[in-house]
């Protein structure tokens, strides 16, 4: 079976990597439900599935018994889940996964990427069911929970497979070396094998794990690593659903479901420290804070740690030619997801003396209230808010909403209150519009760190210059993992792009129209750089799947004749 898993997936692993090389726009699954082969009884079935899992046992047929989780409450209806997830013990946990690993360490890369693409098709198959479960945990819309969380995660997961299969691909299986040493020649035959790192513990968050957790949870399965998923405590339901698709596949072809293990813990009670100093742990994924990242990276060894933490994402703006589709583009990325988005711009650049466009030149004042205008076109309209904003993930982000409030106010003023809307079909859902306010250049203690979630500041600077010296440092010295910049200046843009660069942060410049700002498309666009604080890995190049494995080699001489 798993010789025909990797035929019967082998083009789109071929497709995969031949978009990495090119970085051309590929998809292996259409992101809109419409093209969903399942179609309309897949959508109803997909509910009908969800509604089953909630208030029972979540039966994975490994370690722990079936505890409620606390922690999990959906964003949209007030209300616990209840379902009931296998809490296992940290050394089970490692126990099973260490039994499981044999058989896997040994099969070769076309059998483990032939799973792996497998376990993609399976959840996608199963794609509405999944995105009712991001909905009423993450608390996305549900058209980004079915592409976000979705298919756009699921291209990130085949992406690192084909990353990782191409770098396995690239080392020989035996070699035949020869040399002269003197008046003798030496003949070897060489034999190389490719040995997995171990144990790999992925830890995700809360508000997008599946964006993460494919392509760390996939890079360590396809190189030979048994994995162990720790979910956040509110957001378990998402990744309990992947870890149990692993877990069949695996199964059916003939492999421990073991080798795929889910560490289910609550707020009052973390395991997370636990799992990354487990002297088994060999590979660490962690997507969170920059604090908590920091602690990672410090106390992972000797295991190998991929960090995507937090970081304060910049707006220069130098001049436009038309301002209403900078001020629209701008807003729908303030509001998409209620900016729980690691790509999602916080601090936006604005010269004291205007914004010149092609009618005249804007007062900052002015262009503020022109960004609170558009924040509303989309905020204070409930369907086009449901679509776009959908939920608060967790009841923390409103209350730093409040203290950034305050804080903007005594040193600034607001633009835009942070204003909850009514969501048309979930009136109990906690929802927020964006918090808009105008500070300056010298309130850095206001903006200078992430604020997680729908706030963002309008700083006033004394020129497109001294804003970018600002968010650069601050991307160098703090971290951002994207930025953007509008100028009908290319010299200035030049002088972004290579300041960015230096700052290892990405950057988009002069981008209106219907892409959204935080849009990254696997294949092509690399996601983090791992040159900043805002973490030490980029999904998804080489240095994201290398080092889950190593080479190891044997020698023989060689047998005349043969």
């Amino acid at each position: 079976m798993t010789t025909d898993l990797f035929d019967k997936h082998r083009a789109t692993l071929d497709r995969a990597i031949e978009a990495c090389r090119s970085r051309e726009s590929w998809t292996a699954f259409g992101e809109s439900p419409a093209d969903h082969p399942g179609g309309e009884r897949a959508r109803a079935e997909g509910r009908t599935a969800f509604e089953a899992l909630l208030g029972r046992p979540f039966d994975l047929g490994g370690p722990g018994a079936p505890v409620a989780q606390p922690d999990e409450v959906s964003p949209y209806t007030g209300e616990p889940l209840g379902v009931c997830y296998p809490r296992a013990d940290v050394e089970e946990l490692f126990a099973a996964a260490t039994r499981a690993w044999p058989r896997w360490r040994e099969a070769d890369q076309r059998t483990r990427a032939g799973v792996c693409l497998e376990i993609c098709e399976r959840i996608y198959l199963r794609s509405f069911e999944f995105s009712h479960a991001a909905m009423h945990t993450a608390g996305q819309s549900f058209g980004m929970s079915y592409a976000g969380s979705g298919t756009n995660a699921l291209d990130r997961g085949i992406e690192a497979i084909a990353q990782a299969y191409a770098a396995m691909s690239r080392v020989p299986g035996t070699a035949r070396w020869s040399r002269a040493f003197g008046s003798t020649t030496v003949e070897m035959t060489k034999r190389y094998r490719l040995m997995p790192k171990g144990v790999a513990v992925v830890i995700a968050c809360a508000s997008f794990p599946a964006w993460n957790v494919y392509p760390a949870l996939f890079a360590s399965l396809v190189t030979g690593n048994p994995v162990i998923v720790k979910p956040h405590p509110g957001s378990v339901l998402q990744m309990a659903l992947a870890v149990r698709v692993c877990r069949e596949v695996l199964a059916e072809a003939g492999f421990s479901p073991e080798l795929v293990g889910l560490a289910v813990d609550t707020a009052a009670e973390p395991v997370t420290k636990l799992l990354v100093r487990h002297p088994a742990t060999r590979i660490v994924d962690f997507t969170g804070s920059a604090a908590f990242g920091s602690w990672v990276e410090a106390n992972a060894f000797p295991a190998v740690a991929y960090t995507e933490t937090s970081g304060a994402n910049s707006v220069l703006v130098h001049s436009v030619g038309e301002l209403q589709p900078v001020l629209r583009a701008l807003a729908g990325s303030l509001c998409l997801f209620s900016a729980q988005m690691c790509t999602s711009p916080q601090n936006i650049y604005v010269p004291r003396g205007g914004v010149p466009t092609a009618g005249g030149t804007v007062s900052a004042a002015d262009f503020a209230a022109g960004l609170a205008e558009a924040v509303q076109a989309i905020s204070t309209v409930p369907r086009r808010a449901a679509a776009v904003l959908a939920t608060v993930q967790s009841p923390n982000t409103l209350r730093l909403l409040e203290e950034v409030h305050d804080r903007a106010a005594a040193r600034g003023r607001i633009v835009l209150e942070p204003r909850p809307y009514r969501h048309p079909d979930h009136p109990k859902a906690r929802t927020s519009g964006p918090l808009l306010a105008q500070v300056d250049i010298a309130d850095h203690d206001l903006y200078g760190e992430e604020r997680f979630g729908p706030v963002a500041f309008v700083i006033d600077c004394d020129d497109a210059d001294q804003a970018l010296e600002r968010a650069t440092r601050d991307a160098r010295e703090r971290g951002a993992i994207t930025a953007f910049a509008y100028a009908t200046d290319e010299a200035y843009l030049d002088r972004v792009e290579a300041g960015y660069a230096t700052a290892g942060a990405a950057v988009t410049c002069n981008l209106t129209g219907p892409m959204p700002l935080n849009f990254s498309a696997a294949y092509s666009d690399y996601h983090v750089t791992g040159l900043n604080p805002a973490g030490n890995a980029s999904l998804t190049d080489d240095s994201f799947v290398t080092g889950r494995f190593r080479v190891t080699q044997s020698r023989r001489p060689a047998v005349t004749g043969h």
